[in-house]
């Protein structure tokens, strides 16, 4: 009897756990074939949203503080597309008291339309330190999957937020 219950143990022991994400959807999807998350944004509040319910008062010298601000980071995306090639989603998150929240999310339709395989993408630089809001990211792609070597894209977004997606020049 002993041995049986010993044997029952040593194998609930050797059982392998689930993973926590067994009885629900994986945290990520399978077709996310690369991410980065580089630069950063910030924006002043609506005026609404910064004042609150109550009653504006004047602002003066002694009363004025500064702006409250938005803030985050920016995200690309690779997404596998069932035909083997790529979507490429651009990304603003927003650093929150509650943690990290999508702001806006939009497929970059310049890329869309190359059907690209993407091979690769690389921040500007990995320390995650910029200086300036923006964003500054190479993505490396073939249009044709016999191809040696990809092709290098850059997407650039200026302090304004202007979005520029253009092959690299070395």
């Amino acid at each position: 009897m002993h041995r049986h219950t010993l044997a029952a143990v040593l194998a609930l022991f050797f059982i392998p756990a689930a993973p926590a994400w067994a009885e629900g959807e994986p945290p990520v999807s399978e077709t996310v074939t690369f991410v980065v998350s580089t630069g950063f944004w910030e924006e002043p509040l609506d005026d609404a949203a910064a004042e609150g319910a109550g009653t504006a008062k004047p602002e003066t010298a002694e009363t004025a503080q500064p702006a409250a601000m938005r803030r985050g980071y920016y995200k690309l995306v690779a997404v596998r597309q069932p035909d083997g090639t790529a979507q490429i989603h651009l990304q603003q998150i927003e650093a929150t008291a509650a943690g990290p929240k999508i702001a806006s999310s939009t497929v970059l339709e310049e890329f869309s339309a190359m059907k690209p395989y993407v091979t690769d993408i690389r921040p500007e630089n990995s320390s995650g330190i910029t200086a300036q809001p923006g964003l500054f990211a190479t993505v490396y792609l073939k249009t044709d999957p016999k191809a040696a070597e990809p092709e290098s894209w850059t997407v650039l977004i200026d302090d304004l937020g202007e979005i520029k997606v253009e092959r690299a020049t070395n």
